[in-house]
């Protein structure tokens, strides 16, 4: 659990300042779970330039509550949280200053969202927060005042959560929640879960994630491994002390998502890397004649495929289709063995490139389109797809081919910018399962929206 935490100060001398304003969000990784407001009575002069800054001046202060008044809802909302802060080590050094005052020690873990963005967003122009949210293209209201701020941190932060890959935060977090008994530990855990698609990652009592996993209904899903009566179920069951997700809206997204986390973290319970995520993949070859023919055949990590299946069976169903989707030879797509002619020309459903009939040139225009069109190659393209909220997409992109990462964006921001676009993804390695991925996946979703970046 986080509280997002922002300060506005009276200005001064250091040490000697106090605070105006406080805004504080409890965020539990997916939602604000609770929040304090609150102007504050500093009973000090405000400095003029800081007026001039935040637009709080002395009489709008002379009847709020000094902080003795809300110290006590600060250290309630803040029990066992990580405080979160855009340069926390600011916010939190004013807190514990008029804590002191009172003679109270407040402690707290802490995390700075200006260090985490350097790390996760680097070669930004400038991390202040005005200017990083709006390369990042982050709405920000009331702009120098608590409640705003603390708000746009909390996006910011939201942002980072999904850019951490290796979850290095989320992990720290986990060490400093306080942990159930043993015995109502997993259903506790389930009750904790939405029925949402996104990844799942299951924790150890010291943070270490152990297993990593996808599904449509998030909760269904661990419940299966909760019950699940096999070897590897009943080892997890013993071991899994906590159990965080993250939500993705749609599957390709999680789908993405499970993969790099997998190869990130490499849990003991999943299988090396998912080695056979696909068995067979579709090449292409130009016969003595001069025709491109198609043929499916095992994964073979020498040759570049056009595309990859999970198994033969899906192969033949993608074969079959676009051989009649795209008017091809069943003969020079390896379905139809035979000597003479394939049997669609029987039918006149093949224009005889199988017995030369038809010219080469005009039969080869045919194959690249449905190469073209099943194989990157080069291509500069954004998938659009559902987000994690009603108003915002997900955006994976691809340049020159290769797989560049996933971002989310608010529909009230256009992405048509690809310097704003490759701000907020978050690059993802480019390998045969993220390729196999898309590409089974834009196969069988064919109304997604696909934009063109050349």
């Amino acid at each position: 659990m986080y509280t997002i935490v922002d300060i506005e100060t009276t200005g001064g001398k250091y040490n000697e300042e106090g605070i105006t304003e406080i805004a504080i969000y409890k965020y539990n990784g997916h939602e604000i779970v609770d929040q304090f407001i609150s102007l504050v009575n500093p009973e000090r002069e405000i400095q003029p330039f800081v007026v001039n800054l935040t637009g709080i001046n002395n009489n709008m202060l002379r009847n709020a509550p000094k902080f003795y008044e809300i110290a006590k809802r600060i250290v309630e909302i803040t029990q066992e949280t990580i405080l979160v802060a855009h340069n926390a080590k600011f916010d939190y050094r004013i807190l514990r200053t008029e804590f002191r005052r009172l003679g109270f020690d407040f402690k707290r873990k802490t995390l700075c969202t200006v260090e985490l963005s350097k790390e996760l967003i680097p070669d930004q122009p400038s991390y202040s927060l005005g200017k990083l949210t709006r390369a990042l293209g982050i709405p920000v209201a009331d702009r120098h005042r608590a409640s705003g701020d603390a708000f746009a941190t909390v996006k910011l932060f939201k942002m980072l959560l999904d850019k951490d890959l290796k979850k290095n935060i989320i992990q720290e977090s986990i060490r400093q929640e306080p942990k159930n008994q043993v015995e109502s530990r997993l259903l506790n855990i389930i009750e904790t879960l939405p029925s949402i698609t996104g990844v799942y990652f299951m924790h150890k009592a010291d943070g270490e994630i152990i297993y990593i996993g996808k599904s449509k209904n998030i909760r269904k899903r661990v419940n299966q491994h909760f019950t699940g009566t096999s070897h590897k179920s009943k080892k997890i069951q013993l071991q899994v002390a906590t159990v965080t997700y993250e939500s993705c809206g749609s599957e390709l997204v999680a789908l993405l998502k499970e993969s790099e986390a997998i190869k990130q973290n490499k849990p003991i319970y999943n299988r090396a890397l998912r080695k056979t995520i696909f068995t067979h993949a579709l090449y292409s070859y130009t016969d003595e004649k001069g025709y491109i023919n198609l043929k499916i055949d095992k994964v073979d990590g020498r040759k570049k495929p056009i595309t990859t299946f999970s198994n033969r069976q899906s192969a033949k169903s993608f074969m079959f289709s676009r051989t009649e989707e795209y008017n091809l030879c069943q003969k020079l797509n390896g379905l139809y063995d035979t000597k003479t002619s394939c049997f669609n020309y029987s039918i006149k459903s093949c224009e005889g490139a199988c017995i030369q009939e038809e010219e080469v040139e005009n039969y080869n225009k045919r194959v690249l389109q449905l190469i073209n069109k099943n194989a990157f190659v080069s291509e500069n393209i954004v998938i659009i797809d559902r987000g994690r909220d009603i108003d915002e997409r997900a955006a994976i992109l691809i340049q020159n081919g290769v797989f560049k990462g996933i971002g989310f964006y608010n529909l009230n921001y256009q992405i048509n910018n690809i310097d704003v676009l490759e701000s907020i993804i978050t690059p993802m390695e480019n390998n045969r399962d993220t390729q196999h991925i898309i590409k089974s996946y834009l196969r069988r979703n064919k109304k997604l929206k696909v934009l063109n970046l050349d």
